[in-house]
């Protein structure tokens, strides 16, 4: 039985080679506007819509498919007689395989300079409801809504002459998909319009679209199920890009914290090293080569290293990985391997290795992979901010004591501050030498972590004598500055902003502390 295919595409990638194909196998082309001429120019024999139901393309072509014989074509089942029926009495054809990719409302509004009333010309009527259409009645459509279906399809006529029940349901699955998606774009943005015609950068109706990548063992615990998503269109350099070369299967935890050293490793343009563990760095360094950075990162928290999350901003080594490999490590990430360092851990066969590749442009674009909104589930709702991606530069900064900080003083507390924004609050995080000395995270008061932070050091080993310290936000009392003082800290950057500024300030001058402000905070809860 001879096919009949209705081709309508705005994005025509790949429509030519297969519509070509299609008339190779016999099948009988429809097409509409752009679609019919392109084919027609390419030497196809191709019937347009308008001729094929008898009635004109009207409204500036918001008007053309929506016609009985195009969703009678596409909605009638094969196997009820009384369709079957309805078909013969009116002259419907029925259309066994339909290509439609809709206009392209996303990237229009994405475009600068965007009106509403462009916005509302590329919403597509006539698409969404063939396809809608056509995925219903997949038993007897082949629904396609973008160029990378066609090679399977063609395969498949080819072979058999017809496309697989799995195949048509696969497509029809897709096209719904794809609907949903089109729908949740164009609520979101026509919902963010105010009455003066400002836009919100919060939509009155948030639809979010994401697609799974895998279903997990497990969530946070072992009784709790869980799957890994993905943003439609993921950045380059983002965590869900990566490629997994080793290593047993990633879980829930693993993820959780990959992300954390992944987002905290690409903020250093120095080779850098973060080690992570329960979601918090607990070994931050930046050095001239991988191996170097690792093994400074290593010192601040050996004993927290164990079982960590470890993620360099640079190409892995043999000289990293083979000092990496003495310790238990979960995960381990990077923008590339050696052939040295696969060969490392060649025999460790439970050790995860991720590769996640960079950007074109080499290593700054990493804010690319950053997200622009951050959610959290509460209950039965979504609190929805803009993600805390602030680049603070030593300008910014406002000295508030009388003592001025070092050159070498000010790129420690730059590099205390970037780590401090990954750490839980509350966060006080000692550094030194482009290294953490101590970290002390997620207690419920400042001058806790102080204390936490201190005792982990002392713990390593490590001397916080002339060391830099930063406060992810601001000290209420001048408790916490003697507390970090005591400890021997020389130097501290933090946000201000309280009542009791002049208090903490005063004791900066009376401990003989260099003081900055930088305005901001950066609570991670």
């Amino acid at each position: 039985m001879a096919l009949t295919a209705l081709l309508s595409v705005s994005d025509k990638t790949g429509i030519v080679d297969f519509a070509r194909s299609l008339h190779g196998l016999g099948c009988t082309l429809l097409s509409t506007g752009g679609t019919a001429k392109l084919l027609m120019e390419s030497g196809l024999p191709v019937t347009e819509v308008a001729q094929h139901t008898g009635f004109p393309e009207m409204m500036d072509g918001r008007v053309k498919t929506l016609h009985p014989k195009i969703h009678g074509g596409l909605l009638a089942r094969g196997d009820a007689p009384e369709h079957v029926a309805a078909m013969q009495q009116h002259g419907i054809t029925r259309i066994d395989i339909l290509a439609v990719n809709l206009y392209p409302f996303e990237d229009t509004v994405a475009r600068p300079g965007c009106t509403l009333e462009d916005a509302i010309e590329n919403i597509d009527i006539g698409g969404p409801a063939m396809v809608r259409s056509a995925a219903k009645n997949w038993k007897d459509v082949t629904v396609l809504t973008d160029a990378s279906q066609y090679p399977k399809v063609l395969a498949e006529l080819l072979a058999d002459g017809r496309t697989s029940d799995a195949t048509r349901f696969a497509c029809s699955v897709a096209a719904f998909n794809r609907i949903a998606q089109y729908d949740a774009a164009i609520s979101n943005y026509l919902s963010a319009y105010q009455a003066d015609g400002s836009q919100s950068e919060y939509p009155a109706q948030l639809n979010s679209s994401f697609v799974k990548v895998q279903d997990l063992r497990y969530g946070e615990n072992s009784h709790q199920s869980a799957a890994l998503y993905r943003d439609l269109h993921p950045a380059p350099g983002s965590l869900v890009t990566g490629q997994q070369l080793q290593g047993k299967e990633l879980s829930y935890n693993n993820i959780a914290d990959a992300d954390a050293a992944w987002e905290c490793v690409k903020s250093f343009e120095a080779p850098a090293c973060v080690i992570v563990k329960h979601a918090n760095p607990c070994g931050v360094a930046v050095a001239a080569t991988p191996a170097e950075a690792y093994q400074k990162a290593f010192q601040t928290d050996p004993t927290s290293a164990f079982g960590g999350i470890i993620a360099f901003n640079r190409p892995v080594d043999g000289a990293a990985a083979a000092l990496v490999a003495k310790q238990f490590v979960e995960v381990l990430m990077a923008p590339g391997f050696t052939d040295e360092a696969r060969a490392v851990f060649a025999s460790k066969a439970n050790v995860r290795l991720l590769q996640i590749a960079l950007p074109l442009g080499g290593h700054t674009p990493w804010l690319q992979g950053r997200n622009a909104m951050d959610t959290k589930r509460v209950g039965s709702g979504l609190l929805v901010q803009t993600a805390d991606n602030h680049f603070l530069r030593k300008a910014d900064l406002k000295v508030v004591t009388r003592l001025q900080p070092t050159p070498a003083q000010l790129d420690d507390l730059m590099f205390a501050w970037t780590v401090a924004q990954y750490v839980k609050s509350n966060a006080i995080v000692f550094c030194g030498g482009g290294m953490t000395l101590g970290v002390g995270a997620g207690q419920m008061s400042r001058v806790d972590s102080t204390k936490i932070a201190a005792i982990k050091a002392a713990n390593a080993g490590l001397d916080l004598t002339g060391s830099v310290v930063a406060s992810d936000a601001f000290f209420p009392f001048r408790d916490g500055l003697d507390v970090l003082a005591d400890a021997g800290a020389t130097c501290v950057i933090q946000p201000g902003g309280s009542m009791r500024d002049e208090e903490v300030i005063a004791a900066a001058d009376e401990r003989g502390v260099a003081m900055v402000f930088t305005g901001v905070r950066h609570f991670r809860h």
